[in-house]
């Protein structure tokens, strides 16, 4: 088992989730893969809650604020990219085309952190580690192995990243694209097509590996969660399958063929 220590700029390095019930949320995700979780209080009341695997951090969760809660927001699961200096990248993004959701803030001693939305729609975010690395472990199962963009315009969004991250783009002979950073592949973009419901805006997915996609799906179910996606081959790579907890939030779960790639950074 490889401990995370430093990311490279431009990886992704931390995903939360953020919902209108951490309690059950928490019972949920620490039951489907064996996470605890540890509560950190805020200010002023209500707390993060860091999902941790044989002790060492994996994702995050927390509560929906009051005002996302009267807009209807559903609860979603938030990737977050790794870069060194947060105000750097905010002006990339503003230079190539995409919105500041938050511009860059300290999270107390832990980091330095904004979201933005790419030009296609799609939001996600930026995680400067200070006391906070991310996660410290990946690529292994019940921890996160990959990010996908889900989007009707991939050719602008490569564009983007480009810019932003210093991301290339490398097609696949299936017709998806993947994203590497210094010659490593990290992340993937697919072109929303008649496969997608219409009402599904683009976004950024997250994959946790599993040991068995069959059975990951039945627990999820047993546990109140919902299959989108039942258990299907990725070509060569494994069986994916797309889950809904019971709050709402969507994830991909992945059982690979192959042991993942070794962590960056490590």
């Amino acid at each position: 088992m490889q401990i995370v220590t430093n990311y490279p700029n431009g990886v992704f390095n931390w995903v939360d989730l953020t919902t209108t019930d951490i309690a059950g949320a928490k019972a949920f995700y620490m039951a489907l893969f064996g996470w605890e979780a540890v509560d950190t209080p805020f200010d002023g009341g209500g707390f993060y809650s860091n999902f941790k695997l044989n002790g060492h951090s994996v994702a995050g969760g927390g509560q929906m604020d009051q005002g996302m809660l009267d807009q209807g927001i559903p609860p979603y699961w938030g990737s977050y990219v790794k870069h060194d200096n947060a105000d750097e990248i905010a002006a990339r993004i503003s230079a190539a085309g995409g919105t500041l959701v938050l511009p860059p803030m300290d999270v107390m001693e832990e980091g330095r952190m904004l979201i933005a939305i790419d030009p296609t729609g799609a939001t996600f975010g930026v995680w400067q580690p200070r006391n906070h690395t991310g996660a410290e472990l990946v690529n292994i199962p019940n921890t996160l192995i990959w990010n996908e963009l889900q989007t009707r315009d991939s050719a602008a969004a490569q564009t983007f990243y480009g810019s932003v991250f210093g991301w290339t783009a490398h097609p696949t002979t299936d017709g998806y694209t993947n994203f590497a950073v210094n010659g490593r592949v990290q992340a993937g973009v697919i072109q929303m097509d008649e496969r997608f419901d219409a009402s599904i805006p683009p976004n950024w997915s997250i994959y946790f590996a599993v040991e068995d996609a069959a059975a990951t799906v039945a627990r999820a179910e047993e546990l109140g969660g919902k299959t989108m996606v039942p258990p299907t081959a990725a070509g060569e790579m494994g069986t994916f399958a797309v889950i809904q907890d019971p709050q709402g939030a969507v994830f991909s779960i992945i059982q690979m063929n192959s042991p993942g790639d070794p962590p960056p950074g490590v």
